[in-house]
Formats: C-alpha cells, sequence, structure tokens
C-alpha cells in the first residue's frame, strides 16, 4: 500500500476525542493510505494533503471539524452512522469504522449530509439550552406535586396550578417543618428556571424576529417561534433535501413499511429522525386539530376535513397534518415563497 495521502481521491475519517483514524482510497476505491493518530497530526496531514474529498460520521464534533477541512480547501460530507454500520467488516476498531466510511460514501445513492456553519449550531446551543430548562422545570413540579401527594395535597396536573400548590402550601399548617423547608428549595428554583426560560425565550424571539425564513414559516398553522427557529437550528439548509418528503422523513414523520409480494403494510412513523423538530410539529399539529374543534368545518382545508371526517384517532390525524406540515415548510424555504394557504394545512 502506498502510504502517501497525495494520492488520496476519498479520504474516510473515524474521529473520536483523542485518537483519529484515517482511510484513503485512489479513484478505484482500493485503499491507497492508512493513519492513526492524535488530532493535531491528523490536521498537519490533511493540511499538506491536495483537495480531495473527506467523509466522516455525523456525531459530536463532526460539524467543527468539517469546517476546518473546508478552510484547507477540501470537500466534506457526512453520512449517518446507522448507514455506515453495514460496511463494517468483521471486527469494530477506528480503522475498520474508517474504511467502512469510504465504502459507504462510495455508493452512489447514499445519503449524505452538509457540514452546518457555527451560526445554525450557535443557534442550536439556544433550542438545547432552553429545552434542558424546561426538561429540569418538568422535572422539579414532578417533584412538588409527588412531595405534597404523600401528604394528601393535590391539584390538577400543568404547571399553571403550580400557583394553587403554593397557596395549599401556605395555608396548610399541618405540614412538617423538614417537607415545608424542601419545598422552599423546590420553588426557588423554579422559579429561577422560570426566569431562565424566559429570558431564552425572548432570545429566541428576538432571532425569529431578524430571520425572513422564520417569518414565512410562522405563517404556517401550528408552527410559532419555537418551532421556527428549531427547523432552521436542526435543519441547517433545507435546499439539502430534494423534497418536502424526504425533509417529512428525515424529521421521522413516514410510516413505517413492512411491505412484500404487492402487499402494501405500513405502521407508526419510524422516528428515526430529528426528535425535537418533530414533537414540535406535532404538537402543532395538536394545536391546530384543538381550533378545529372550536370552529366551523367549512373554514378547514378540504384535506383536514376529510381526515377528521374519516373518524381517525386524533393522534393519527396529528401525526399526517405534522407530516404535512413538514412538507410545506420546505416548499417555502427551499422556493423562498410565502405561505399559501390554499396548497396547505389552513384554519380559516
Amino acid at each position: 500500500m502506498n502510504h502517501n495521502i497525495q494520492s488520496c481521491e476519498v479520504i474516510g475519517i473515524d474521529i473520536a476525542k483523542n485518537s483519529f483514524a484515517l482511510h484513503g482510497a485512489d479513484a478505484s476505491g482500493k485503499p491507497v493510505y492508512k493513519f492513526t493518530g492524535s488530532r493535531q497530526k491528523m490536521l498537519s496531514k490533511l493540511a499538506k494533503a491536495p483537495s480531495t474529498k473527506i467523509y466522516m460520521e455525523a456525531c459530536g464534533g463532526a460539524h467543527c471539524l468539517g469546517r476546518e477541512f473546508e478552510k484547507m480547501g477540501h470537500e466534506v460530507e457526512l453520512i449517518p452512522p446507522i448507514y455506515v454500520k453495514a460496511f463494517v467488516k468483521r471486527q469494530k476498531n477506528d480503522a475498520n469504522d474508517a474504511a467502512a466510511i469510504v465504502e459507504a460514501a462510495s455508493r452512489p445513492t447514499m445519503r449524505k449530509l452538509r457540514i452546518k456553519s457555527e451560526a445554525t449550531q450557535a443557534r442550536a446551543s439556544l433550542f438545547r439550552a432552553r429545552q434542558l430548562l424546561v426538561t429540569q422545570r418538568t422535572q422539579t413540579a414532578n417533584s412538588v406535586r409527588g412531595l405534597l401527594t404523600e401528604f394528601g395535597v393535590t391539584v390538577a396536573k400543568g404547571l399553571q396550578n403550580l400557583d394553587r400548590l403554593r397557596e395549599l402550601v401556605s395555608m396548610n399548617k399541618e405540614l412538617p417543618d423538614d417537607l415545608l423547608l424542601a419545598l422552599n428549595v423546590l420553588f426557588t428554583t423554579m422559579d429561577r428556571l422560570n426566569e431562565d426560560i424566559d429570558f431564552l425565550t425572548e432570545a429566541i424571539g428576538a432571532e425569529v424576529s431578524r430571520d425572513e425564513d422564520a417569518k414565512r414559516l410562522m405563517e404556517i398553522p401550528g408552527i410559532g417561534p419555537i418551532t421556527a427557529f428549531a427547523i432552521l437550528a436542526f435543519a441547517g439548509d433545507l435546499n439539502g433535501f430534494r423534497n418536502g418528503r424526504e425533509f417529512a422523513a428525515w424529521v421521522g414523520l413516514t410510516p413505517k413499511e413492512h411491505s412484500t409480494g404487492g402487499r402494501h403494510r405500513t405502521g407508526s412513523i419510524t422516528k428515526m429522525g430529528q426528535r425535537d423538530i418533530r414533537r414540535l410539529l406535532v404538537s402543532g399539529a395538536m394545536s391546530v386539530l384543538q381550533q378545529a374543534a372550536r370552529k366551523k368545518s367549512e373554514n378547514l382545508s378540504p384535506w383536514l376535513q376529510r381526515m377528521l371526517a374519516q373518524g381517525k384517532p386524533r393522534m393519527v390525524v396529528a401525526v399526517a397534518l405534522a407530516n404535512r406540515t413538514a412538507r410545506v415548510a420546505w416548499a417555502i424555504i427551499a422556493r423562498q415563497t410565502d405561505y399559501d394557504p390554499t396548497k396547505g394545512p389552513r384554519l380559516g
């Protein structure tokens, strides 16, 4: 094997925290270069290499490294790890993983992802931070509810009822001092989390107000500032998807299929895509359906009227509406057009 990186047409890189494995191949796919070493040594070697195609698995740190490689003049794309796994031969190690990446990249039908910009990843970080705080707030609220249930103090579910729970605690003079001490800490934690969530929500709202694509997305029923922000943060450039159906599949809103012998069978949605966008789109669709229940049916789009008239379960209709909304969102961003109520889900 020629150990000269200059002869590589394609390079696959298996990345880790400290050790990186490179597998180079020529135009025919024949292995011509292998290397395993530290991050600095890898960067040094690629800086001296001629412009080539570099492929990595889509994982933590891949986008940052990809931007570094692009500055060196290389063409970089990512491959979902689940599609690389099938090409790993026998033993799993860094070298074999890098070889599998090259093998997967050589397939003409292989799905590849573009490198995200720093701005796009920063947006995703802002969303993740807010989502973490929302999760912590929910956990704290559940803890408060659980502790008080043990002492017979209960209210209806929902964050909106926590103020009522505080009133009940303040009026109940028979609760133990140790419980009150614990509840005081938890209520203080809730207040701080609410302040931080509101702060990040305002920051997201400010970002959305300055983004024309986000404004277009928010014209779609079921898409608010948080959902629009999540789509632009996690999906990046929607032009990377060939059509709206591919984008909906990436989100995980398409049904599983188990068909054979001409018999077409579909099941529940795959849930293999971007869970944050999927959750927000389904929640938005449920909100649209709640509005539909309070409005006259003639104000709904014909498509949604047919779905509701068929008597399908509410969640099935919501997921179908979320799928449709995702496809409309792709069309609006990819084609740079405004939302047309006559072609998408609408209410009035």
